[in-house]
């Protein structure tokens, strides 16, 4: 499966830049994982650009109000995905005023990474990370351990 990640705007903190070129780099061992960023701007304007960029994909939209999933959980969530011949996911980190109700209901995961309220940066750094873990699951290796 080809796994897109799209988020508004760059990373600006260095550390962050630092982590996910780092999980980036150990991901293509792995297979298809891109990083696309998009314009930032409003709820709706960036949540519209996430509609057009995920036509046709599996929609994982990461949002405060979403389930909270262990590892686990978005294992088999992904597997059975790839399991039925689906071919993309995208997974999308919005802008500060996070993403629209239309965008939301569109999805075919909402997932909360925490119940704490993350940085849009540090999102992307924890998503790259739980991509990689799943990965090495994957693959059984033991990187997850």
């Amino acid at each position: 499966m080809k796994h897109t990640i799209i988020a508004a705007g760059k990373p600006a903190l260095s550390y962050c830049k630092d982590g996910v070129a780092e999980y980036l780099k150990r991901l293509k061992r792995y297979g298809n994982y891109e990083l696309k960023h998009i314009k930032d701007g409003s709820s709706v304007q960036v949540s519209q650009r996430h509609r057009e960029q995920s036509q046709g994909t599996i929609r994982i939209v990461l949002d405060e109000r979403g389930e909270q999933l262990t590892t686990d959980q978005l294992l088999k969530r992904i597997n059975a995905w790839e399991m039925r011949g689906e071919k993309r996911a995208t997974y999308h980190i919005g802008a500060s005023d996070g993403h629209t109700e239309d965008l939301r209901k569109e999805a075919d995961l909402v997932w909360a990474l925490s119940p704490l309220t993350l940085q849009h940066e540090l999102a992307l750094v924890v998503l790259l990370e739980q991509l990689y873990r799943i990965a090495t699951i994957q693959k059984g290796e033991p990187y997850h351990r």
